[in-house]
């Protein structure tokens, strides 16, 4: 059987813009980044643009990374929720508008409960 890192560089390989990965992992917000961006790195993807969306309150988070290979560009979204160990749950590829609906839903998600936040207001403000 596949690999987590196995699965999801396949799935870049669609045609479609978005691909979005939700699974567990044991890491916080940074590492969790760091590990998806080693993954796309050493398959030859090149990062134009990471962020990176997280909850105390709610151990759960969101990563978007922008990536570009051999003139093609895609959109890798990672929702994570916190577990024992790195576990894959759902893996699929969007077209461009459902892609952005689930990634801005995502973000509001996280951040309605920092709204009060100077800060982040600011940011949600820029997207």
């Amino acid at each position: 059987m596949m690999d987590f890192k196995e699965k999801l560089l396949k799935e870049l390989e669609k045609d479609e813009l978005w691909t979005v990965v939700t699974f567990k992992t044991p890491h916080g917000p940074g590492k969790t980044m760091e590990e998806l961006v080693k993954a796309v790195e050493e398959a030859g993807w090149k990062v134009t643009f990471k962020a990176n969306w997280w909850t105390a309150d709610i151990p759960y988070g969101l990563v978007r990374i922008d990536l570009e290979k051999s003139g093609r560009e895609k959109i890798l979204l990672g929702k994570w929720i916190l577990g024992e160990r790195c576990e894959l749950i759902r893996l699929e590829t969007m077209e461009l508008e459902r892609g952005k609906d689930e990634f801005f839903r995502m973000v509001d998600s996280i951040t309605s409960t920092l709204i009060h936040d100077p800060v982040i207001r600011t940011m949600r403000e820029q997207y």
